[in-house]
């Protein structure tokens, strides 16, 4: 069997969303899990749609993910350049469409805008130009002639009407339709560049591709493909159509979901090895129910005839639980370097920050959440009284009221402010008082922090909040216990 080869075919258009993404990835595993190559290769022959500086988004998007490509513009395999814009100078693609030209399998068209917006038909709700193949029947002579007069042309495939064709998908098995269903779709357009589908199938065939993976919206177009490749007599790669990604509606993922694109989801605080994983997982089903997995083990797990054919649903609410198992086992150097720029944010006095990440990293799912998990250290929410109350630690505004008057003067003592001394000096207390420790500590907890739900305890709460701070917190919380008592 041949060398596996794949290829990410990326236009430079503007952010990746995330069905491009997983193209790539599913790419990237199927070329790796058999010891392969994965090429990157820039279409940038819609020259409408391009977008500066998109190509730089690629580049970073497969480094950021660890999809690390074997051959690309800036990696030469040998069969480049690995732009379609660059390749098309050489005139490859117009050599080619000539050939087919020649075989009967291609044609020039003259027609002009008017005539071909007079073809123009209402088929389910659409508005499509089927071409009526007039051109075809232009004689040798009249092509040279409008050629001559250097007439603007494109040349389009000559599809037959009748019979079916039919191609073998990995996934979805045999596919057959209608010939009748297939335009003579433009190979080489007016300005002389190909369509995407034209030198797809060219530098696919001269690139060695093995493995034609993408989005099963492309299903009606391959047999289109499939022609061309019978009509230059070449060898067909193995086609795998992947299901479409749909949001929690089941409509296709768009843009407007706010989260289609693998940027949008760094920004939104995801990390990068947890957005990789969950994609993965759209599409494939791993077998076994361990879901988190880092790249090495999905090289070596992933086996592209386990694709599903239904549509998978991105799901951020899974994201974010996953994202959270991802942040719970960084390592603490490279959780702080992520999170700085949130805490830098949201912390505006001078504590130990560090102290703060500490206590938040395990209950975070995505990098914001930090948030709300953190503003009570700036300054002490207004809260009310009632909190005070809670039944599973027996206390209520009477006894924590006693509490907190107790405890100011020995808090007040103390110079010692680490979290471990002071927990010494609260459960001395509680013993010599007969207490239950709850009913020591939420009232401590609660006026430090002015939060039903903190990160950590009261003690860590004030050794870094420092013993000023934490005395005139637990002031404020007697004041306020006093005036409904």
């Amino acid at each position: 069997m041949s060398k596996v080869r794949t290829r990410f075919a990326p236009s430079p258009t503007g952010r990746m969303h995330v069905g491009n993404l997983r193209t790539a990835l599913y790419e990237f595993l199927i070329a790796k899990h058999e010891g392969g190559d994965f090429i990157l290769r820039i279409e940038d022959t819609d020259q409408e749609r391009y977008v500066e500086g998109a190509t730089e988004i690629i580049y970073k998007t497969l480094e950021d993910t660890g999809l690390v490509h074997d051959e690309g513009p800036d990696k030469d395999g040998g069969v480049g350049p690995y732009v379609q814009s660059e390749r098309m100078k050489s005139g490859v693609y117009l050599e080619y469409a000539k050939q087919l030209v020649e075989k009967g399998e291609a044609y020039y068209c003259f027609c002009t805008d008017e005539r071909l917006n007079s073809l123009r038909q209402v088929i389910a709700g659409k508005e499509i130009v089927i071409y009526d193949k007039h051109c075809l029947h232009l004689s040798k002579e009249q092509v040279e002639e409008n050629l001559a007069k250097g007439m603007p042309y494109v040349i389009r495939q000559n599809n037959p009407k009748e019979g079916t064709t039919t191609f073998h998908d990995e996934i979805y098995g045999d596919v057959t339709v209608d010939n009748s269903e297939l335009d003579d779709m433009i190979l080489i357009k007016s300005d002389g560049y190909p369509t995407y589908n034209f030198a797809n199938v060219i530098d696919d065939h001269l690139m060695n591709i093995t493995h034609v993976v993408r989005g099963n919206e492309y299903i009606s177009s391959t047999p289109k493909y499939q022609r061309l490749y019978e009509a230059f007599g070449w060898e067909i790669p193995k086609y795998i159509h992947l299901p479409l990604i749909t949001d929690e509606n089941h409509k296709k993922l768009s843009k407007r979901s706010g989260h289609s694109s693998f940027e949008d989801l760094i920004e939104q605080g995801f990390v990068a090895e947890a957005v990789v994983n969950y994609i993965a997982l759209l599409g494939w089903s791993p077998e076994g129910t361990q879901e988190i997995k880092s790249l090495e083990e999905l090289i070596k797990e992933f086996d592209y005839h386990h694709i599903n054919k239904s549509p998978a649903v991105f799901d951020i609410v899974k994201l974010k639980w996953m994202n959270g198992e991802y942040i719970k086992a960084m390592d603490d150097e490279k959780f702080y370097e992520m999170a700085k720029p949130y805490i830098d944010k949201y912390i505006t006095k001078d504590l130990d920050k560090k102290k703060i990440l500490d206590l938040v990293k395990t209950r975070i799912e995505v990098f914001p959440d930090i948030e709300e998990k953190v503003d009570f250290f700036n300054e002490l929410p207004e809260y009310d009284v009632e909190m005070y109350t809670h039944k599973k630690m027996k206390t209520n505004s009477e006894n924590s009221l006693e509490v907190l008057k107790d405890l100011l003067p020995i808090y007040e003592a103390e110079s010692d402010y680490s979290k471990d001394h002071l927990y010494e000096v609260t459960m001395a207390y509680v013993k010599e008082k007969g207490i239950k420790n709850g009913q020591g500590m939420w009232p401590v907890r609660t006026a430090v922090s002015g939060k039903q739900m903190t990160p950590g305890g009261a003690f860590e709460i004030m050794e870094i909040l420092g013993k000023e701070e934490s005395i005139n917190r637990i002031k404020v919380g007697i004041e306020k216990l006093e005036k409904t008592n």
